[in-house]
């Protein structure tokens, strides 16, 4: 028997041992895919389903009920059909894409619309700096599943670029697709 050498969060001090798995364990199986995640998933072109794990991403759904509570970061699983993308956004933090199946095309931008493209295939990654338009496209004819990663347990929602899109970023949490 041992002794850890780190404290336990005050949140988990009194947990059991049970208590700790059952709430710190995520399994793609109990997750539905959440279609209208971000207010950009409603526009053709940017129709993305997010799974999420560790915190709500940049999505704002916290309220989540399966999800596992974030400290420091957030870890979602994104599917992204042939032809979808995302649209450039920013984050007050550190993004990552790491592409699980399929291949990616992910591009950083300036604010004059000049954008550098790569294409990521799977175990590979990229990291967006805080600040740094970016965002991904599935060109392909297959199915993409990458991970995501936030460096905050609650971050912000996207910024999109376009001034339009940014006033409604919200629009996901605030309003419900009709038929």
């Amino acid at each position: 028997m041992g002794k850890a050498f780190h404290p336990r969060p005050p949140d988990v001090e009194k947990l059991s041992l049970q208590e700790i798995a059952d709430t710190y364990t995520g399994r793609f199986r109990d997750k539905t895919a959440d279609w209208d995640a971000f207010a950009d998933a409603r526009i053709d072109g940017y129709r993305r389903a997010q799974h999420r794990f560790i915190g709500a991403g940049g999505s704002g759904k916290v309220t989540d009920p399966t999800i596992i509570p974030a400290r420091a970061f957030t870890l979602s699983i994104m599917f992204v059909p042939p032809g979808q993308g995302n649209a450039p956004h920013t984050h007050e933090v550190e993004e990552v894409f790491f592409v699980l199946q399929g291949h990616l095309e992910v591009f950083v931008e300036d604010e004059e619309g000049n954008r550098i493209t790569r294409t990521l295939g799977p175990w590979e990654t990229v990291a967006c700096p805080p600040g740094v338009i970016h965002g991904y496209d599935n060109t392909s004819l297959e199915p993409v599943y990458f991970q995501v990663m936030l460096g905050k347990g609650n971050p912000e929602l996207m910024g999109y670029a376009d001034a339009e899109m940014l006033k409604n970023r919200d629009a996901h949490l605030t309003t419900q697709i009709t038929a």
